[in-house]
């Protein structure tokens, strides 16, 4: 389970650390770094994939989600007697830093901005300037087994003697995804299939030409796809080899006398919603945008192979109000297999999360336009160095 998030200089996130729960519900404000937090976590995975580069650039490259403010704010500047300025040169040099701690390991990552000598026809993209992973939640140099300087990874043997992995890795590859290996460094090779096994749900699409509304080829499917495309056969998959009691009570939490049935046909599966009072079953394309990603959601929690770590962003989105407490439930009830974080904006749905993890609160707000997490100790934390 992860027990720390680091996030530096990115978007409003300039020094954020915070500890995690087995459920965490993000909440806050409009504009106060909700979606920045989300973002964040999901970049971080993407570095296991090897495409935290590409992800950046989807996001307009990093010189537009680097921190905005100056670097620190003074004592005169928090007090008001001050304006917010930025001063005329940088201590540090420009970064983007991301990291994590568990109840095995830590590993943190280190972006900036490519050498001003350098000749490419790429200066916009950033480049990996460090990487570090070590044993307990904080970074220390005892603790330390595997890192990487520039192009050098060097990782620590059983003798605690360290060997030179590789002294050539380019700019933009993660010794997560070059140096792992099965009998070399087993340890990358472990953390690097534990974030890839993170799993995101964002904003379903539920629009009338939505993938889950169309009918798809099935085969087995333990895991929903991002966009939901294979609903009918997740569904299928869940009443034949997982917990199809579990699925029919969700169902019968939200609505009452309503059941859920898979039309196979030719290969093609399509999903059927039986309610109490009609005399026919109605299909995907007639459901509702809230009933449709109500199911979404408890094909998604309910997967045969949950993963170490689940996030997800506003599922309360076209939901009625009465279908946000048995979410609450669904969510609570997934937390026995895996780890979940919830970033919402629904008050309601806040509270019932948070009566099943009280302690689980990320309350985000803001400072001089930074997201801090209120009431709360912000965590130690030690980043690699350069």
């Amino acid at each position: 389970m992860l027990t720390r998030l680091a996030v530096s200089g990115y978007r409003s996130l300039r020094s954020l650390t915070v500890e995690l729960s087995r459920l965490n519900v993000v909440c806050g404000a409009n504009g106060v770094g909700k979606s920045s937090f989300y973002r964040a976590i999901r970049l971080l995975a993407e570095t296991a994939q090897g495409g935290a580069i590409r992800a950046l650039a989807l996001e307009g490259g990093l010189q537009s989600t680097l921190w905005a403010g100056p670097e620190n704010f003074s004592r005169e500047v928090k007090r008001g007697l001050h304006p917010v300025q930025g001063l005329s040169g940088r201590k540090a040099p420009v970064a983007l830093k991301l990291g994590f701690a568990s109840d095995l390991w830590g590993y943190a990552v280190d972006l900036g901005l490519p050498l001003k000598n350098e000749v490419s026809a790429f200066l916009a993209d950033p480049v990996i300037k460090a990487e570090s992973m070590w044993t307990g939640a904080m970074l220390t140099p005892r603790g330390v087994f595997a890192e990487r300087r520039g192009p050098c990874v060097r990782l620590r043997d059983d003798k605690a003697a360290w060997r030179q992995a590789h002294t050539a890795l380019a700019t933009f590859d993660s010794m997560l995804t070059h140096c792992a290996d099965p009998i070399a460094a087993p340890d990358l090779l472990l953390l690097r299939e534990h974030m890839r096994n993170w799993r995101f749900y964002d904003h379903f699409r539920t629009d009338p030409q939505a993938p889950a509304r169309r009918p798809q080829v099935g085969t087995r499917t333990p895991i929903l796809a991002s966009d939901g495309a294979d609903l009918a056969a997740a569904t299928q998959t869940i009443i034949e080899i997982g917990d199809s009691e579990a699925f029919a009570a969700a169902i019968e939490d939200a609505f009452p006398g309503a059941t859920v049935e898979i039309d196979a046909n030719d290969g093609l599966f399509s999903l059927k919603m039986r309610q109490h009072g009609l005399l026919r079953p109605l299909s995907a394309t007639e459901l509702s945008d809230g009933t449709l990603r109500y199911l979404l959601l408890v094909v998604a929690l309910l997967t045969p192979r949950p993963p170490q770590l689940m996030v997800l962003n506003e599922p309360e989105t076209s939901l009625h109000p009465d279908l946000l407490r048995p979410l609450a439930r669904l969510i609570a009830q997934a937390c026995e297999h895996m780890q979940m974080i919830v970033v919402t904006h629904a008050a309601d749905l806040a509270c019932e999360l948070l009566r099943h993890e009280p302690g689980g609160a990320i309350s985000l707000t803001k400072n001089f336009g930074e997201t801090i997490v209120e009431d709360r100790d912000s965590p130690g934390w030690r980043w690699p160095e350069r």
